[in-house]
């Protein structure tokens, strides 16, 4: 048994406390049983914006025309696109290993493991990655090996639910597999209408498939604040075929009749039926936490009846010297919130301080046609008695806006009646982006009428973002 001051399991969003606590001095050992950079940057967020980059540009290419310009897209080379964007990240995740190899006080082990009492995990036999420096165990089962504190981000994966029959005999796609698909479907089935199933579309589509979305809610991305999301959706609705309101019942080899090698049933609340076929389909139903991989029962380590793991205001779990960050916590399920944490267990872990975790001005992003962004608490949220006002603002009240032909993105402002940003939302080009002055303003301690004021600069897309607030407040008014 081999003992450590700090035992990191997961080599996403925990390689930066690990190299942290390297650098402080203290003795690191880092579990990850996959590439380095987690699924952020092996399955996730890198290789899927890298790839929707391309979709943006062959969509730009497409709609040339709306703008003046005659252009002819000829071929979309998708192998080489995809291999192009798998071999950067392959680089990029064996870099941060080599990387981890070098560092002094970092112990890395390249291998499967899990808990097997309080704050001591088993790490399965073997040389790791191929003998080339990482740890080994002992040949006898694998080595144990214990930590002073323990950081569990374990991440999560793709999550196929068990009302789905055949999953365990037909042959379907996760995001993790998509990503690396080679050959371009000609009719790609989507199961699902969050976040992965909205990018995903946008991509596969865009590269030339025709895509089918089938999906439990009314509209895509039903978490977004209702505007937002049916603005989404009819953009969507527009380019793809959608059937909204209904729960996928099973998967089915295709029976040689019709197109599509894989049979998607659905059914409806009000029980119609549907079939749809696809040469693939992608499952995109949400992520479950790996909670149960690490097995932290063992540890005493207490999750919600979803699997995440249960943390405080301090990021520590119901374990004595174990801490919880990023999608095994569950607090929010984003790769920026979860390197926010990683800085707060650095300061508590590390540093010997006892700081609560605070996410000021926290905002995701959709990465789909249109994009979405969006911050705090949606309409429907609010609809509790609390006093709000909303202001929206059209993309082609903007002088770029019109230069975009974005006529019916807008920003959406809720403001509470003492001016706080409740909410922020907006959809359209560069979303991702524009809800960021947003964030740093309300990070900052700015209020809504402060945003209002700001000077901005003409003719900027941030404009639109000025507008929603303005609306609220009626400031400045730029006249008839």
């Amino acid at each position: 048994m081999t003992h450590f001051d700090l035992v990191v399991l997961g080599g996403g969003t925990g390689n930066l406390v690990a190299a942290e606590g390297a650098a402080a001095g203290l003795d690191v050992a880092l579990v990850e049983r996959g590439p380095l950079g987690g699924t952020c940057l092996n399955r996730g967020c890198n290789p899927s914006k890298k790839l929707i980059h391309h979709a943006n540009v062959v969509e730009t290419v497409r709609n040339a025309g709306a703008f003046g310009v005659d252009v002819d897209l000829n071929d979309v080379a998708f192998a080489d696109i995809v291999d192009d964007v798998t071999e950067t990240i392959t680089e990029e995740a064996e870099s941060k290993a080599a990387d981890a190899r070098a560092t002094e006080n970092l112990t890395l082990y390249r291998k499967e493991a899990r808990f097997v009492d309080e704050r001591t995990v088993e790490v399965d036999a073997g040389s790791g990655d191929g003998g080339d420096g990482t740890a080994g165990g002992d040949g006898n089962g694998g080595e144990e090996i214990t930590g002073e504190a323990i950081v569990l981000a374990g991440g999560s994966r793709p999550m196929i639910p068990d009302s789905i029959d055949g999953t365990g005999d037909v042959a379907f796609l996760t995001s993790d597999e998509a990503l690396r698909l080679e050959e371009l479907p000609d009719k790609l089935v989507i199961v699902g209408g969050g976040y992965i199933a909205v990018e995903m579309a946008h991509f596969f589509g865009g590269m030339g498939s025709e895509v089918v979305v089938v999906g439990r809610g009314d509209v895509l991305a039903d978490r977004e604040d209702r505007d937002v999301a049916e603005r989404l959706t009819d953009a969507y609705a527009d380019r793809h075929e959608l059937h909204l309101g209904h729960e996928v019942t099973a998967l089915a080899e295709g029976d040689g009749e019709g197109t599509g090698r894989t049979v998607v049933r659905a059914e409806s609340g009000d029980g119609d039926e549907l079939e749809v076929r696809g040469d693939e389909v992608l499952v995109a139903t949400g992520r479950r936490p790996n909670s149960d991989t690490w097995n932290v029962e063992a540890a005493g380590i207490e999750t919600d009846g979803k699997g995440f793991v249960e943390t405080n205001e301090y990021l520590e779990t119901s374990a004595e010297g174990v801490w919880a960050i990023g999608d095994v916590a569950g607090n929010y399920m984003f790769k920026h919130s979860g390197d926010k944490e990683a800085e707060y267990v650095v300061e508590n872990v590390v540093r010997g301080n006892r700081t609560a975790v605070e996410y000021p001005g926290m905002a995701h992003a959709i990465f789909g046609s249109p994009e979405v962004g969006s911050l705090g608490r949606t309409e429907s949220e609010l609809e509790d008695g609390r006093e709000y006002e909303v202001g929206t603002y059209t993309y082609d009240e903007t002088a770029l806006g019109v230069a975009l032909n974005a006529d019916a993105g807008f920003a959406k402002a809720i403001v509470g009646a003492d001016g706080e940003v409740l909410g922020f939302h907006v959809v359209g080009p560069h979303a991702s982006m524009l809800v960021h002055e947003v964030s740093t303003a309300v990070a900052a301690g700015a209020d809504a009428e402060r945003i209002a004021e700001t000077i901005h600069v003409h003719p900027a897309l941030s404009e639109v973002v000025q507008g929603a607030f303005r609306d609220v407040y009626d400031v400045a008014p730029w006249g008839v």
